[in-house]
């Protein structure tokens, strides 16, 4: 299997993850968001040329006094830069192999990368309800909550992991 960006010819229209939001944002808008809009990126996880899980990511910004102490404490007080896991979905085909966690890992190579080109403080996710229990094995935290979420879907719980933790997974077996 191998992590690669999401390729204008890759066929979309298999995926199932059982979630039509992640299936109708990756069908439909994943490419446009890609190639036409450079919203964000996303990352497909192939095996013998079909699509078994997909993360897309983008820059993005965390408000310092939303981070817990001590993790804030020796930094700025202002916006700061993370990468934001936009979606992260695995293929019913490949439930329980350890694909989501794999996709993961590869989401924490790019923090880790962002962070030696850019500037990065840690991932930032927005996490479904039935995501939160995953996110949070991984150590990520519940921060602020989000204001004006639609009525008609479930509020995500916005979770964030720091670079130090990341650094310290990398190093060790996640």
């Amino acid at each position: 299997m191998e992590i690669r960006p999401l390729s204008a010819s890759d066929v979309r229209d298999t995926f199932r993850s059982g979630d039509p939001d992640l299936e109708r944002f990756f069908s439909r808008f994943a490419g446009q968001n890609q190639f036409r809009h450079h919203l964000g990126t996303t990352y497909v996880a192939v095996d013998t040329g079909r699509i078994l899980g997909y993360v897309t990511v983008a820059a993005g910004q965390v408000e310092a006094e939303s981070i817990r102490e001590p993790l804030r404490r020796k930094l700025p007080r202002y916006s700061l830069p993370v990468l934001r896991l936009a979606r992260l979905a695995v293929d019913e085909s490949a439930r329980s192999r350890g694909l989501g966690k794999a996709l993961l890992r590869f989401t924490f190579t790019l923090a880790l990368q962002m962070s030696r080109d850019f500037g990065c403080v840690g991932v930032l996710v927005d996490a479904k309800p039935h995501a939160v229990a995953f996110y949070a094995r991984y150590g990520f935290e519940t921060i602020a909550p989000i204001l004006g979420a639609a009525e008609t879907r479930p509020t995500p719980e916005t979770m964030f992991l720091p670079l130090l933790l990341i650094e310290q997974a990398s190093n060790s077996s996640l």
